[in-house]
């Protein structure tokens, strides 16, 4: 098989890299440097499993930039370009997936166009009417940041969605989902064809439920510091229900991260018009907590006393096995305390530049606890342990 997989983000990279274990894969991208790093086999995102794999094993890949002749000669096409929420249209920005469609389409190639990239419920099967191309698929990712190829490796379930009264595409949508099991190590993984708008549909109801999974312990976590009870005991004894279960269950200053923020809000967009209140309430949820998180700093900082005290935040990413920020709900927070007035500095090492939305970074460890009357972290560290520092953060089990 002959496979292009557009846009090397996790989902992209963390794909060729499967596929390019028993196929010829061409990882597309825009970005020179990034495809450069990985025809030199070195990673370009924080992912542990993805350096290994491009350095260790013997990988039928190649990076570049897109062309027709490529278009052409591929038997799939994969698509795995950001699809950011448009708040002013609410809705996904599917810009990038339409245009590469539009490529493929007027390159000539005959090729199966397998979309990655979160989009709306009903995306599908519109776009397919739309541009006139009718071999387009839809699998739904299911992977997280900084594990995106072990994900891979280990699937929880391949969704693939397709028309499936159309035989041709129903037959193409299998063959795709054997290729991805085909790459993976664990071999009994649940495989399921459905409707396009189905397969849609999981994927933003999955994520949806995760974030009500991470506001609900949230609001526990408010309700226990608000009452004076211990939080993490509570959580661990509703978590010992076997039907309940110990996992999203760390309180956080609020879900974020590329998923979840923009995937929660999407669903709520295409409910319109149907009843409901839990996927409004997911929404508002986060807020609420990001206010609440927002308003135990600003008093805890006053109470150091200082005429202008200074809040060090500590890491910027979601996640401490990551380099991507985007969306996460820390910055959230930034914005709320610099709106009561408060002087914010960052310690973010991954991040080069001097400064994040006008606010100094400081990537000396030493200095940055230094200069912070207050560190606020919404996950914890080894680097923060053995000082006498001023640390707020909610991160009760150390764990993602």
């Amino acid at each position: 098989m002959m496979i292009a997989v557009v846009g090397m983000g996790y989902v992209g990279l963390s794909n060729a890299i499967l596929l390019a274990q028993n196929n010829k894969v061409f990882a597309i991208d825009t970005v020179d440097e990034k495809i450069a790093l990985i025809n030199k086999r070195v990673s370009p995102i924080v992912d542990k499993e993805i350096s290994e794999y491009l350095k260790e094993k013997n990988l039928n890949l190649t990076a570049m930039r897109a062309s027709d002749e490529i278009y052409r000669q591929a038997d799939f096409v994969i698509i795995s370009t950001p699809t950011n929420y448009d708040p002013e249209k609410n809705y996904f920005n599917t810009d990038s997936v339409e245009s590469v469609i539009q490529a493929v389409r007027g390159s000539g190639s005959n090729a199966t166009i397998v979309i990655k990239s979160t989009i709306p419920i009903g995306f599908t099967r519109q776009i397919r009417e739309e541009l006139r191309y009718n071999s387009i698929l839809f699998s739904p990712e299911f992977l997280r940041e900084g594990k995106a190829l072990f994900d891979n490796l280990y699937p929880s379930r391949i969704i693939v969605g397709c028309d499936k009264k159309d035989s041709f595409l129903a037959e193409r949508a299998k063959h795709f989902a054997g290729l991805l099991q085909d790459g993976a190590i664990k071999k009994e993984v649940p495989i399921l064809v459905t409707d396009y708008t189905e397969a849609e549909a999981i994927k933003l109801f999955a994520n949806t439920y995760l974030a009500l999974r991470v506001s609900y312990f949230n609001e526990l976590d408010t309700f226990a510091e608000e009452k004076g009870l211990n939080s993490a005991d509570i959580i661990k004894g509703v978590s010992l229900d076997p039907r309940i279960g110990d996992f999203y269950n760390n309180p956080s200053f609020g879900y974020g991260g590329y998923c979840l923020p923009k995937d929660t809000k999407q669903l709520l967009a295409n409910y319109n018009g149907i009843p409901q209140n839990l996927m409004l309430a997911v929404v508002e949820a986060n807020r609420t907590r990001k206010d609440y998180i927002a308003k135990r700093v600003y008093d805890r900082a006053i109470a150091t006393g200082k005429d202008h005290p200074v809040v060090g935040v500590y890491r910027l990413t979601m996640k401490l096995n990551s380099d991507n920020f985007r969306q996460s709900s820390i910055q959230g927070i930034i914005r709320r305390v610099k709106a009561m007035g408060l002087t914010v500095i960052i310690y973010e090492p991954t991040y080069k530049e001097d400064s994040f939305y006008g606010d100094s970074v400081i990537n000396d460890l030493a200095t940055f606890k230094q200069q912070s009357d207050i560190i606020i972290a919404n996950r914890l560290s080894d680097e923060l342990k053995g000082d006498y520092l001023n640390i707020f953060s909610r991160d009760l089990f150390i764990t993602d």
